[in-house]
């Protein structure tokens, strides 16, 4: 148990390592002051270009591919639930972990991008269905928040296919951790002043229909 609790400990100070704050010190730029103030992928984007995000997001994928693939590595195989399901549990605190993040006091991002890590090593056959939703959602409506959260809503769907209660259970409380972290896009999306990536929107129609 003590191998298990302390894996489960190193995925949460993983999550907690953001990689828009880490970069950001070495620009003197903290990105929770700017834009919409999140410590994620998108809002460095809009606030600092598309070089800093990449490196943004490769670190954020990388937290929680590292802190799923720990866990999967070095956990005892006779721990109670099994390994997967303590994968699963370290994939979520790798995320609460960047959305809290104990070294930021605790103001971070909201966690698609360490889902999308977790994801590539616990279950990476979900990866081109739930990036093939995100890519046509952003591509259609150029909202990101509302391509993540339906995302993963449908990675609820494949779990249910696959029949695997416990992958299902984890993949549910995660959705809602998503939810939760995307709660001011919702806010926006609904009063309809939410940003739009109009550069993302490449399936949206080329020209309007000549009245």
């Amino acid at each position: 148990m003590m191998i298990a609790l302390l894996l489960l400990l190193t995925a949460y100070l993983l999550g907690s390592l953001s990689g828009s704050l880490l970069l950001g010190r070495w620009r003197g730029v903290d990105v929770r002051r700017h834009g919409s103030g999140n410590a994620g992928g998108t809002n460095a984007l809009r606030t600092l270009g598309w070089k800093f995000a990449l490196g943004v997001v490769l670190i954020d994928v990388g937290k929680g591919a590292l802190a799923v693939w720990l866990t999967m590595q070095f956990a005892p195989p006779d721990v109670p639930a099994g390994v997967i399901a303590l994968a699963w549990v370290a994939a979520l605190l790798a995320i609460i972990g960047h959305t809290w993040p104990v070294f930021y006091g605790f103001r971070g991002g909201k966690g698609a991008a360490t889902l999308l890590g977790a994801l590539a090593v616990i279950w990476p056959s979900s990866l081109p269905w739930f990036l093939g939703c995100w890519l046509l959602i952003i591509g259609v409506s150029g909202y990101v928040g509302l391509a993540t959260l339906l995302a993963t809503f449908g990675l609820i769907v494949l779990a249910a296919l696959a029949g695997d209660g416990v992958q299902l259970g984890f993949v549910v409380i995660t959705a809602l951790l998503i939810v939760y972290n995307h709660r001011d896009n919702l806010r926006r999306l609904r009063a309809g002043n939410e940003s739009r990536f109009e550069r993302a929107r490449v399936l949206r129609r080329p020209f309007r229909m000549r009245s």
